[in-house]
């Protein structure tokens, strides 16, 4: 603290007043003074060194008025040019592709697409992976590209429908149906290669064709043939069984016996059974079925 001094004087005497002893400055002066620099030098160069940062990041992801890079802010949404790659689930109602180019998602394990209710729980899930495609939901439906949308392949947890005009198998082991199948028409491809012929097979069990007005069987170029390891029934409910051909053949059909030796001259007759069983019977004027009916006898 400066400590004053005064002198008192009588009127008439002149004094000179002392000088103060003691003078202080005003401001930095030394060592504070270079700190002071220095500190604001370092700002201004963070301050030039962000501005160039800023005016870079700007530059590298071109970022504009109407968005950042190759993705545009529209009235509709968002607008994205090239690839993009989202490193989170990606939450929108609508994705499409442009114009004159496809729409391709990529991963390198699964592609995941997920549908859920207000409540945010999952109702339908597609997942396409590296070894198959999955779909968790009640129905996956596949429809055509009219304006009428008729639906083509449809699976629900009780069926599967196939509502194309032409179901074509073209495998070489065919198609395996381990339940029943409702089909208007069972047709077998048209190939130059005539060994591809149209087989109905069931190695293990009983192959069964039922129809309410009748069943067609026909082939334009070829035989039928119809194998059993145990019986083939042919049954009509209503009606009658017609064989059509220009002859039928009956190589192992067995012959009647009767206590009578008798000539045909290689003319018979076909008889049958009460149980349905066929036999032949030496042809005569009349006929002899009730002669040679010991074979009826001896099935029953």
């Amino acid at each position: 603290m400066v400590r004053e001094h005064y002198t008192t004087t009588t009127p008439g005497t002149h004094l000179q007043r002392p000088e103060p002893q003691n003078v202080y400055s005003v401001g930095i002066y030394g060592w504070r003074k270079r700190c002071l620099y220095l500190f604001v030098l370092l700002l201004i160069i963070l301050l030039v060194v962000n501005f160039a940062l800023t005016i870079w990041i700007l530059k590298v992801m071109w970022f504009s008025p109407s968005g950042m890079g190759y993705l545009y802010v529209q009235s509709k949404g968002l607008h994205l040019d090239g690839e993009s790659e989202f490193l989170y689930p990606l939450h929108a109602k609508e994705v499409h592709s442009r114009k004159d180019s496809s729409l391709l998602l990529q991963s390198t394990q699964n592609v995941t697409l997920n549908a859920r209710n207000p409540d945010r729980n999952v109702t339908g899930r597609l997942s396409v992976g590296p070894d198959m495609v999955q779909f968790d939901g009640q129905q996956f439906q596949i429809k055509s590209m009219d304006l009428k949308g008729k639906p083509l392949f449809t699976v629900n947890e009780n069926e599967t429908t196939i509502g194309v005009d032409k179901l074509r198998v073209t495998g070489p082991e065919g198609a395996l149906c381990e339940h029943s199948i409702e089909t208007p028409l069972v047709k077998g491809v048209k190939d130059v290669d005539s060994s591809k012929e149209l087989r109905l097979e069931s190695p293990t069990r009983s192959l069964s064709m039922d129809a309410p007005r009748g069943i067609h069987i026909k082939a334009e170029s070829g035989g039928i043939k119809a194998l059993s390891h145990l019986d083939i029934k042919f049954h009509s409910s209503n009606g009658l069984l017609m064989l059509n051909a220009e002859s039928l053949r009956l190589p192992k059909l067995p012959q009647g016996t009767s206590g009578d030796s008798g000539t045909s001259d290689g003319l018979y007759e076909i008889c049958v059974c009460p149980d349905g069983k066929l036999y032949l019977a030496v042809a005569d004027i009349v006929s002899t079925c009730l002669k040679y009916n010991r074979v009826c006898q001896l099935s029953s």
